[in-house]
């Protein structure tokens, strides 16, 4: 699109069964861009990623990609125009090696762009190269983050989406995925990142977005939102 958006949804409802989890949300994420998800668990999050994945298809309300309407679209399509999801329990395949998890994704971008392949990944990620033989099941939570990341890029997304990015991480390890993700937004993909660790989301986002109950309460640049101290603390207990 000529103004640059990437992700446009648009009055998004999701329900669990009977449950109304999101009310409505608009959500826009423009090329290059990093989006810092926020809130406390439990406020629709997860949903709202899912919604736009096609994994929990909405209710009411549209989702574009590009502008073209991917509303209700099964998720293999999402993931061919460009999306990529590293979900909280990361996916990798247990009995396949860190090289075959690679290798399987790999594939050129929506628009046939292959600038991420087996050797970048490996360049990104030295400790897979290391362990490039190793099965997935003998991977620490560390090393399977990266090997999830690393996954994905393989697919040259133009958006990569990361819930709980460092969730459970040990804070050396926690440190070198958040050296990676400044590295990955250097190269212009666009991120929605969401984590438990504001300094560390707040310091890498271009905006940032608080949900409470399904809501949007909070939507601003990471400056905007540390001079708010009452929304930290209301909204993030920070």
């Amino acid at each position: 699109m000529s103004d640059g958006t990437l992700i446009e949804a648009r009055g998004i409802h999701a329900y669990y069964g009977a449950s109304h989890v999101l009310h409505g949300i608009d959500f826009v994420v423009r090329r290059g861009e990093t989006i810092g998800l926020m809130g406390r668990n439990g406020m629709g999050k997860t949903t709202l990623l899912k919604s736009i994945l096609g994994l929990l298809p909405p209710r009411a309300g549209s989702v574009r990609v590009r502008g073209i309407d991917l509303t209700r679209a099964a998720p293999f399509r999402v993931a061919r125009a460009g999306i990529a999801y590293v979900p909280e329990g990361r996916g990798i395949f247990p009995n396949l090696s860190v090289k075959e998890n690679l290798v399987m994704a790999a594939r050129p971008g929506h628009d046939g762009r292959t600038e991420w392949t087996l050797d970048r990944a490996f360049d990104t990620f030295p400790r897979l190269r290391e362990r490039i033989n190793h099965g997935g099941q003998q991977l620490s939570g560390g090393e399977q983050q990266m090997l999830t990341i690393a996954r994905v890029l393989l697919t040259n997304p133009d958006l990569l989406i990361l819930d709980e990015a460092t969730e459970g991480l040990a804070p050396l390890v926690a440190q070198e995925i958040w050296r990676i993700l400044h590295q990955i937004r250097e190269t212009g993909i666009s991120s929605i990142i969401v984590d438990k660790n504001f300094s560390a989301v707040s310091a890498i986002s271009d905006r940032n977005i608080i949900l409470v109950k399904g809501q949007v309460v909070f939507e601003g640049d990471s400056d905007t939102l540390r001079a708010q101290p009452e929304t930290l603390r209301a909204h993030l207990g920070v």
